[in-house]
């Protein structure tokens, strides 16, 4: 089958307009940074997963932000969108600015979870959000939910997007936060089509595997934790960017992409590269 690519924007914690996070991140800036390179990059993108934390508090105004953003990309992309549930989301905004829904139809006692199918690859949206709850859980008929939809694999297999990473941490703050009852999801996917959980929240870029299956926890858009900070110290700091998902007949290759402002050192076109690696390896015998 032809590659898929995917892309992953976590943590993106928009805020109304003239408002920036910890005083300092105009994270609308850079949600539109990222996007302009999407756009302006060549490369074909068939769907944008936006992974939690969409907004900072909530606010109705915040949606609306990045939604005009995110959607005249996607459909300049050509790219399906899918938008998940994160501890900073608030259900009933999430689900009349972003879903389309009725104001009277969403109920806050329930999760939006949802399916998507990318050309055969099959993207589950799990809300791993509790109302005023900062660390995650899936209920028992989300669980329910979700083993009915892997009951038939799909032609490309499924890819599970939630929140909270269903992981364990050595990082103190992150072990309050993450899914609680991982071992329910581990049930679940188990010897399932389930190829990559997908998640963001603790705003450190990681992988590990829960039941056999890769996860990775994206880099943040809006601000990153320092993992090797000082002993009892958390430390905030300046940084941003997504994740490239390459979905192929053998493998789902997550990539960690950059967009923290840097110096560039090269900038070759690909032909010279490899001519020049194919020449090193020729010399290597």
């Amino acid at each position: 089958m032809n590659e898929l690519t995917l892309v992953q924007i976590t943590d993106t914690h928009l805020r109304a307009a003239g408002e920036n996070v910890l005083d300092t991140v105009d994270t609308h800036a850079a949600l539109l940074q990222v996007l302009e390179k999407l756009c302006t990059g060549g490369r074909r993108i068939d769907a944008l997963v936006l992974s939690g934390d969409l907004t900072d508090d909530g606010s109705p105004e915040a949606y609306r932000r990045l939604r005009a953003a995110v959607e005249p990309a996607a459909a300049e992309l050509d790219a399906q969108v899918l938008y998940v549930m994160g501890n900073h989301d608030e259900r009933i905004a999430f689900g009349v600015e972003l879903l389309g829904h009725d104001p009277g139809t969403v109920d806050i006692a329930q999760p939006h979870d949802q399916v998507m199918d990318v050309c055969g690859l099959r993207v589950i949206g799990l809300d791993s959000t509790t109302p005023r709850r900062h660390d995650g859980r899936l209920e028992h008929e989300q669980l329910t939910w979700l083993r009915t939809q892997l009951r038939d694999p799909a032609p490309r297999g499924t890819l599970l997007v939630l929140h909270h990473p269903p992981l364990p941490s050595a990082i103190p703050a992150a072990e309050f936060l993450k899914l609680q009852d991982a071992d329910l999801l581990a049930e679940v996917i188990s010897g399932t089509d389930v190829r990559m959980i997908l998640c963001g929240h603790n705003h450190m870029t990681a992988a590990s595997v829960l039941a056999g299956v890769p996860v990775w926890v994206g880099p943040a858009l809006a601000y990153r934790i320092d993992a090797m900070a000082p002993v009892g110290h958390q430390l905030g700091v300046v940084g941003s960017g997504f994740t490239r998902l390459d979905v192929l007949d053998s493998a789902i290759i997550a990539t960690a992409v950059e967009t923290t402002p840097t110096t560039a050192l090269y900038d070759k076109a690909d032909t010279e590269v490899q001519e020049r690696l194919s020449a090193l390896a020729a010399e290597a015998g």
